[in-house]
């Protein structure tokens, strides 16, 4: 029986392992995600380096708003609790839940997105442009390559659907699954280290 012949209730307990296709593709995940750990370390060094060079910009403790910054972070962290959802329900073979779970997922990421174009917004209308400081340059660089981070991960778990109904849940289709939600959790924990490197730190100078 070959991988795409995989009945539902026949699927192992973890099928994102039950090859060694998909054994080498989470090792291999891991690998680039240890240089994206190099990346996103890089922009934190040249923040935290910068944040105090705001020229005639506003400082970081006059423009962070943090309840809508907190929001924005429940949220993501709550997309995180999804994500872990969706892969118990693909551990238990159960398609329409894991579908459920997914999209729940994408919502909420869309709803942290909006959030980070509104704040975005904002800042631009009170002089925190791009090219405004040091500091607006290296926070706009950090932040926004996180916020693009995330739309990535909503547009991978929406292709990820489509296949889902196209394909179903097969030892081919669970290891994507699985390296999303690990992405997906990725950019999560990224975003607690901005939230308070940049706006924590920034508030309290």
């Amino acid at each position: 029986m070959s991988a795409h012949q995989h009945a539902e209730g026949q699927l192992p307990h973890e099928p994102e392992r039950a090859t060694l296709e998909g054994r080498n593709k989470v090792l291999g995940f891991w690998i680039f995600l240890g240089a994206e750990v190099v990346l996103f370390g890089t922009l934190f060094s040249a923040f935290v380096a910068l944040r105090h060079q705001v020229l005639d910009g506003p400082h970081a403790s006059e423009l962070f708003e943090l309840p809508m910054v907190f929001a924005a972070t429940m949220i993501l962290l709550t997309s995180s609790l999804m994500s872990v959802f969706a892969v118990q329900a693909m551990h238990r073979n159960k398609v329409k839940a894991l579908i459920g779970w997914l999209f729940v997922t994408i919502i909420l990421g869309l709803s942290f997105l909006g959030l980070e174009i509104y704040e975005f917004n904002n800042y631009v209308a009170e002089g925190h442009r791009m090219n405004t400081s040091a500091f607006s340059s290296s926070f706009y660089t950090l932040v926004g390559f996180h916020g693009a981070h995330v739309a990535f991960g909503v547009l991978w778990i929406s292709l990820l659907i489509a296949q889902m109904f196209k394909k179903g849940l097969t030892v081919v289709t669970a290891p994507k699954i699985y390296l999303s939600m690990i992405y997906w959790h990725f950019i999560d924990v990224v975003w607690v280290f901005i939230f308070t490197v940049v706006y924590l730190m920034g508030k309290v100078g």
